[in-house]
C-alpha cells in the first residue's frame, strides 16, 4: 500500500499537518489551486501572554490567482516582525535556543514566493521531527481538475493506490470518483495532545503553530505525533 496525503502549503502548520505528512509515503504540497487570502496559507497563530495572536506573511494578491504564483509583499517589514514576535514570546521557552536561530534564520532569508517559504520552513520542521516523507509539488504533476477528481487523480499520478484525508473530507468527498480510479481512503484520526505552554495563566491553546509545540518541547514533539494515532 502507497499513502499519499495532498495538502495545500501553509505557513509553520500545526501539529495534525506533520502528524499527516508522517503517516504518508508521500506528500503532494497543492500548490496548483487559488489563495485564499487571510487563510493559513501565509498565516497561523502563536501564543502569547494574551492568548493566541496572528503570525501573518504580507502578499502581494490577485483575483483568482493560483497559491504557487503569489508573491510576498517586499515593502513590509514582516521578517523583523515575526522574528521579533519569536523572540518576545517565545524566549523563555526550553527549547528556544535549540531552534530559533535557524528558524529566524529562514525567515529573514530574502524570499519572493510564498510557496518558497512555506515548504523551507515545513521541510526544517520536518528535519527536526526526523520525518523523511518525500514531497511532490501538483503544479508538476500536470493534473487539473477540482474537488475529488483532482485528489484522486494526484494519488494515481504520484503511484499511490491510497489517499490519506483529514477527517474534514468526510464532509464533501465523493468516495465514488476514488473507487472508480482504484483509490481507497483512509482517515486521519488526530486528536491534539496537550503539552506544557508559556503562560499557563491563559490556558492550553490547540492546534497553534507547530513553533509553539517545537520550541516547548523540543525532541518530544516526535513523540506527540504518535500520540496522537
Amino acid at each position: 500500500m502507497t499513502v499519499a496525503a495532498v495538502h495545500q502549503p501553509q505557513y509553520l502548520p500545526y501539529l495534525g499537518f506533520f502528524d499527516k505528512v508522517a503517516k504518508a509515503d508521500v506528500l503532494v504540497a497543492l500548490d496548483s489551486v487559488q489563495f485564499h487570502r487571510r487563510g493559513l496559507q501565509h498565516r497561523n497563530k502563536i501564543k502569547s501572554s494574551q492568548g493566541w495572536q496572528w503570525f501573518t506573511v504580507p502578499v502581494l494578491h490577485e483575483t483568482d490567482q493560483l497559491l504557487r504564483d503569489v508573491a510576498i509583499n517586499p515593502t513590509e517589514p514582516w521578517q523583523r516582525k515575526h522574528a521579533n514576535a519569536v523572540r518576545w514570546n517565545y524566549g523563555k521557552a526550553p527549547y528556544f535556543e535549540t531552534y530559533s536561530d535557524e528558524l529566524i534564520r529562514i525567515i529573514e532569508r530574502p524570499w519572493e514566493q510564498l510557496v518558497e517559504l512555506d515548504m523551507a520552513l515545513t521541510r526544517w520542521v520536518m528535519d527536526c521531527l526526523g520525518i523523511t516523507t518525500p514531497i511532490v509539488h501538483s503544479s508538476e504533476l500536470g493534473v487539473g481538475g477540482s474537488s475529488s477528481e483532482l485528489l484522486a487523480d494526484l494519488c494515481v499520478a504520484v503511484g499511490a493506490d491510497t489517499y490519506l484525508s483529514g477527517p474534514g473530507g468526510r464532509r464533501y468527498m465523493d468516495l465514488q470518483v476514488f473507487e472508480d480510479r482504484g483509490v481507497g481512503v483512509v482517515w486521519q484520526e488526530f486528536e491534539h495532545p496537550s503539552y506544557p505552554q508559556l503562560f499557563p495563566d491563559v490556558g492550553f491553546i490547540p492546534d497553534l503553530s507547530i513553533i509553539d509545540t517545537l520550541l516547548c518541547c523540543g525532541r518530544e514533539t516526535a513523540s506527540l505525533l504518535g500520540a496522537s494515532a
